[in-house]
């Protein structure tokens, strides 16, 4: 077609002609066979890029990532500089990539005054390319864009009526339908290609029916997969034998492929079906058959085939099913219980912060800030109720695990026959009374951090197991051989000297050094006095927001004994002290009582049991470890050294080696 000497006007007239480009583009492309769609596409763009009087017309393909957008096809006017094959459109043309790909709506620009303010990129790149007016339209296929076609004028300025804006998106569309169907079939092609191949050097078995001359061939491996029996050779017998041999449930459905087939209606087939093979049973076929002539009423004259034996396959994806439903039930368990166990041990991360200012606690801080980013074990030491837990969530928070929750276990509050289940968890039958299989809150931890309050409490078994979980990252649940491996990032803290307690054979030295990588010492109340105030403010902010009071004074004397205080409770006392006072405080002062009432009861003297162990410790230290002899421990208490050895048992101490091997 000519090109016109002027650009479409917006008339009935210019209408019905690109219509009719539309039309015959639309038969051009139908007709076309695959190896030429490429040029039918090409053919299309000159004959739009003519209509409309334009310097470019192309067809733009879009990246995976959306950034890029390749030259697919294109036609140029005579003298009109090419534009690059790759263009980055999110760099190069940030305003038309966000109005094409993000808004999904067309770029319509007549001349470039009209681009907008936010436009100054592609202002630029126009004067370079050069660009006076230009149209662009996404196109969309299964509700993505994936193509653009695109206008441009490099001499004079154009206006782009709406009407073929809309009828221009129709064209597009044809034009990438046409492009996808020469993929697709290239792509079929292919397939068939490889599929040929591949049963060549698979050794399928393979057929073929005469109709016409009453024949059947069949090679051996058909005769050993459909057990056809080797007096059956001629005629149609082995057909008869594979039509006996389907399985009721699939004959019916085998057989109507069959009819179709051999009718004029299907050319090729593929199916699947049982097969009773008389020696090994029921068994899965593979079937593949085509029509290789046919006479002039349609109906099949010789037909072909292939099949394979999928029994195992069959047998596998069955058990592959029955494992992912398995997995999917495990799945929601494991959620469910995940979900109660975090329920249950109360897991929140709101208002955890550290309250304090002193010099004390900001030492503790920078230390936390320090180790958080890191994996490494924590160990946290300080007295009851200085708040320990309160630094391990503060860690938990600045660390890479914050997305998830952090577990808490306080190691006392366990039973001690029931702590290895709470903490590996525990298959259904481990023991006796466990009727259900239970995880363990190092399964719940993973990705996270786990909590473990008083660890001194753990008996020497735990212990063992703990040490492996730290070094290996992996045990296995009570009752269990599978191994199950979790990364978890442990902080621990204890009251108690962990350093005495190896030397009374009540610790793992192991365990201590592998938790202690980075110890913090929380410091006690006493310590921190000038906290005192602020701990205090905090409390009853909290107090009263739960009672519905509005206490807003607290008296300097009250204030100046509460920091006199010695705080043997610690955190914990103060805070008891202040909600016992918040509840009988009636107007706006704060009213504490005398500290002695408020607080909880001395702790009781020691036990006999206590007093007898401390005595024993400070003789065996007198003595250098030794048991026996005339300077060991068993002299200076008077005791015969077996009935030493019978109360050291008795109260949990083990004796060293030394003591052990020492004269008598």
């Amino acid at each position: 077609m000519a090109e016109q000497a002027r650009p479409p006007a917006d008339d009935v007239e210019s209408r019905l002609q690109f219509e009719a480009l539309i039309s015959d583009t639309s038969a051009g492309l139908f007709a076309a066979p695959p190896e030429q769609i490429d040029r039918a596409v090409e053919r299309a763009l000159e004959r739009v890029r003519a209509f409309f009087q334009a310097d470019r017309c192309a067809l733009l393909s879009v990246s995976a990532d959306r950034e890029v957008v390749n030259v697919r096809l294109a036609s140029y006017a005579e003298g009109v500089p090419r534009v690059a094959e790759d263009i980055n459109l999110a760099p190069l043309f940030p305003w038309s990539y966000h109005t094409l790909l993000v808004k999904r709506a067309p770029v319509r620009v007549a001349r470039m005054a009209d681009l907008p303010p936010e436009a100054d990129a592609e202002r630029e790149r126009w004067l370079e390319l050069p660009i006076r007016s230009a149209l662009t339209l996404p196109i969309e296929t299964r509700g993505d864009t994936r193509h653009l076609i695109l206008l441009n004028t490099v001499h004079e300025e154009r206006e782009w009526p709406d009407g073929f804006v809309t009828r221009l998106r129709v064209l597009g569309e044809l034009l990438v339908s046409a492009l996808e169907r020469q993929q697709m079939i290239a792509g079929l092609r292919r397939s068939e290609a490889r599929m040929e191949s591949g049963a060549d050097l698979a050794g399928l078995a393979f057929y073929e029916v005469d109709f016409g001359a009453g024949a059947m061939y069949i090679d051996d491996r058909l005769r050993d997969i459909c057990g056809v029996p080797p007096d059956r050779e001629e005629g149609l017998q082995p057909l008869a034998f594979w039509m006996e041999r389907l399985h009721p449930d699939d004959r019916q459905r085998v057989l109507e492929k069959r009819d179709q087939m051999q009718d004029g209606r299907l050319d090729r087939h593929s199916i699947e079906y049982r097969f009773l093979h008389p020696v090994r049973g029921e068994a899965w076929i593979q079937h593949l058959a085509g029509v290789a002539e046919r006479d002039a009423s349609g109906r099949a004259l010789r037909t072909f085939g292939v099949l394979r034996d999928i029994t195992a396959g069959r047998r596998d994806e069955e058990a592959l099913r029955r494992s992912y439903a398995e997995i999917e039930q495990l799945k929601d368990r494991l959620q469910a219980e995940s979900d109660y166990l975090k329920a249950e041990i109360g897991v929140t991360q709101d208002h955890v912060e550290v309250t304090g200012q002193s010099v004390a606690i900001r030492k503790v801080m920078r230390l936390v800030e320090q180790v958080a980013p890191t994996d490494s074990s924590v160990l946290l030491r300080g007295e009851t109720g200085t708040g320990k837990e309160r630094v391990a969530l503060a860690i938990h928070r600045l660390s890479r695990r914050r997305s998830h929750v952090m577990v808490k276990v306080n190691c006392a509050a366990l039973p001690s026959g029931l702590v290895e289940s709470e903490l590996f968890g525990r298959e259904k039958g481990a023991f006796t009374g466990a009727l259900t299989r239970q995880i363990g809150r190092f399964e719940v931890a993973d990705g996270s951090t786990l909590f473990l309050d008083e660890i001194g409490e753990l008996s020497l078994d735990v212990q063992a197991k703990l040490l492996r979980v730290l070094e290996a990252g992996e045990f296995e649940r009570l009752g269990s051989p599978r191994t199950i491996k979790v990364d978890v990032r442990l902080i621990a803290a204890t009251n108690r000297d962990l350093v005495e307690a190896i030397r009374q054979g009540r610790f793992r030295e192991d365990l201590y050094y592998r938790l202690n990588v980075f110890p913090i010492l929380v410091p006690p109340l006493r310590e921190r006095a000038e906290d005192i105030p602020l701990l205090v403010w905090t409390f009853l902010e909290e107090f009263c927001s739960r009672m519905g009071k509005k206490i807003t004074q607290v008296p300097r004397r009250t204030m100046e004994a509460l920091q006199r205080h010695t705080w043997p409770g610690n955190v914990r006392e103060l805070r008891n002290v202040i909600e016992h006072a918040a509840i009988i405080t009636t107007g706006d002062t704060l009213r504490v009582p005398m500290l002695g009432e408020a607080a909880p009861v001395a702790a009781p003297s020691k036990t006999l049991a206590d007093a007898e162990r401390e005595h024993i410790l400070r003789a065996l230290e007198r003595a250098g470890g030794r048991i026996k002899g005339p300077k060991g421990a068993a002299a200076e208490l008077g005791l015969n050294p077996a009935t030493l050895y019978s109360r050291m048992k008795r109260l949990g101490l083990r004796p060293s080696r030394q003591a052990e091997d020492g004269p008598a």
